[in-house]
């Protein structure tokens, strides 16, 4: 029986990747680093690794045609025995109706430490940091127009990064904070006649898509609430993810002037669903499937999906 799982689950590893890159969390993605990622284990008895490399196919799907796919490597390492390093590099397509971009996404790195530790549960800390790779100032081939924001690979700010989480057998509590730091984007789309009258599709299209100008990212502040059924191999998950933006998102005006957007406030709040198997001590696969409940109402910043799929395969050493 557990040989027929292994079997049905690498087959449907290579059928999703396959799928994932042939066919084409509303959040910046601190809401899985460090202490803060899901579907994390709970089990006392396995011995702790010193190394971790991971691969992750994700897809999102965003409010307007753009389908967002990465290919994320994940590296983890235990420094002087209780903190675990993670970086996260992914490698960004994406595919919509105005152009097709790629290129590397922006780079997170975390540490995170066990704050307190018994046979029950954990208490964990993260501190991080997201590192812009380009200036979000993306255009399609031949044009002057910058693409909005959801064809960006890069948000284009330096960001901090902090969070904890409480974990038993049953549960993961998690909450975060995230910060844009130093702003380096130069996105300067707006949906006006004079810089989109190229567009064949029309203007109304290019109207689902917020200004961007200069962008200034606000604050987010983000909960993670996930009920975990464990078997010996197998775990399944259910949760919430509400992601709050308690700053708001702020554009250059006609006057050179930053200005302060309404609506890009407020709840995302996403549900979510994973299922968990480890073949061993050392490898693992992951599925998570997240989907929008509500968004805020106005989303120049790209980040808005309405569903998003994960499917990652890790191994400690």
């Amino acid at each position: 029986m557990l040989k027929n799982m292994k079997v049905i689950l690498i087959f449907s590893f290579i059928f999703f990747s396959y799928v994932g890159f042939s066919q084409g969390c509303s959040d910046a993605g601190f809401c899985t680093m460090g202490a803060m990622k899901p579907a994390q284990d709970f089990n006392k008895k396995v011995p702790i690794k010193l190394r971790s490399v991971g691969l992750t196919l994700y897809e999102g799907k965003s409010n307007t045609s753009p389908i967002i796919r990465a290919g994320i490597v994940d590296f983890g390492l235990i420094i002087a025995g209780e903190y675990d390093l993670q970086v996260k590099v992914p490698y960004m397509r994406i595919d919509g109706n105005f152009a097709s971009t790629s290129g590397l996404g922006d780079i997170s790195l975390s540490l995170t430490k066990n704050l307190k530790s018994n046979p029950t549960y954990n208490i964990m800390g993260t501190l991080g940091a997201k590192i812009p790779t380009n200036r979000s100032d993306l255009r399609p081939t031949d044009r002057q127009s910058v693409l909005p924001m959801y064809y960006q690979t890069s948000l284009g700010t330096f960001d901090f990064i902090a969070g904890a989480t409480f974990i038993n057998k049953e549960w993961m509590i998690s909450a975060g904070y995230q910060q844009p730091i130093i702003h380096i984007n130069e996105n300067t789309f707006e949906p006006t006649e004079d810089k989109w009258s190229w567009y064949e599709g029309g203007m109304s299209y290019v109207r689902e898509h917020d200004a961007s100008i200069l962008l200034k990212r606000g604050a987010d502040v983000m909960m993670r609430l996930e009920r975990n059924f464990r078997m010996s191999r197998l775990n399944f998950s259910l949760g919430l993810l509400p992601i709050y933006r308690i700053t708001k998102d702020q554009i250059l005006n006609e006057n050179d002037e930053y200005e302060k957007l309404d609506g890009t406030t407020g709840l995302a709040l996403s549900g979510l669903a994973g299922v968990n198997y480890k073949f061993n001590v050392f490898s693992s696969i992951q599925f998570i499937y997240g989907h929008r409940i509500t968004d805020r109402k106005v989303n120049p910043d790209g980040l808005t999906r309405k569903h998003v799929i994960n499917l990652s395969y890790n191994y400690n050493f």
